[in-house]
């Protein structure tokens, strides 16, 4: 073997390793550090901040199906409790649209993409006005559609199309009626999930069967174990606690 041979060699086997690199590279720690911040922000909201600008910095360095819907989430997140305004959480929510969207393309079948693809939808369109943001409601409905063909057994997955249903007006295609059955059937999936909880409760309300939702929204308060304990503590129990004083006094 010549040395001219032997350098090309060991040239390519240099390069392999480089070659393969990108996938572990794309693995932002901000990914891993999510996970744990997800149930725990109420400790420190501001990190989420930097988690959101540490994701952003990674989905523009490399385009991983992980980071991007870390990003989504993260930017949902950001929006229900960091954003001080209305156009900031529009922001946000768009922002984790676009990065669940692209995440969606690079992997058609990844249950998490297309959750937070459809849930910042929602979420923007419930920020900008249920009325006005019609146009995306093909969308969110497609998303839930293919989530439940994906994983059935997805308990947040209820959640989206509880509220989907309870948020849009009757006659543009909300339906109570499956509100209720949705949101039944994510908490028989995880009976500690507290937002699906309340969302059961509101449903309960507008269908005049307020005793039924006074023990939900009560459970939704007596609970010791939330499957999210930051959702419970930042969103959920204030929001029961919203609904059983609306709802005081009334049979």
């Amino acid at each position: 073997m010549g040395p001219h041979l032997k350098t090309l060699l060991v040239l390519v086997g240099t390069a392999l390793p480089l070659l393969a690199a990108p996938t572990a590279w794309a693995r932002s720690p901000f990914v891993a550090e999510l996970r744990t911040v997800s149930s725990r922000y109420h400790q420190d909201p501001s990190r989420l901040d930097a988690i959101r600008t540490g994701l952003e910095q990674a989905a523009r360095t490399v385009e991983d199906v992980e980071t991007l819907a870390a990003l989504a989430q993260v930017c949902f997140l950001w929006g229900d409790v960091r954003a001080a305004s209305d156009d900031q959480k529009l922001e946000a929510y768009d922002r984790g649209r676009q990065a669940a969207k692209r995440a969606v393309e690079l992997d058609p079948r990844n249950v998490m993409a297309h959750f937070w693809y459809g849930t910042n939808t929602a979420r923007w369109g419930q920020t900008k006005g249920v009325v006005r943001s019609l146009f995306l409601l093909p969308a969110v409905k497609e998303e839930i559609r293919v989530i439940l063909e994906l994983d059935p057994s997805f308990p947040a997955v209820y959640a989206l199309a509880g509220n989907v249903f309870y948020e849009v007006p009757g006659l543009l295609g909300g339906d109570l009626d499956k509100a209720e059955e949705m949101f039944r059937k994510g908490l028989e999936l995880d009976p500690k999930f507290t937002g699906m909880r309340v969302g059961l409760g509101k449903t309960l309300i507008r269908k005049g069967r307020t005793a039924e939702a006074r023990r939900e929204l009560q459970a939704v308060l007596d609970e010791t174990s939330p499957s999210n304990l930051a959702d419970w503590t930042v969103k959920d129990s204030k929001e029961a606690r919203q609904l059983l004083q609306s709802i005081k006094g009334k049979s």
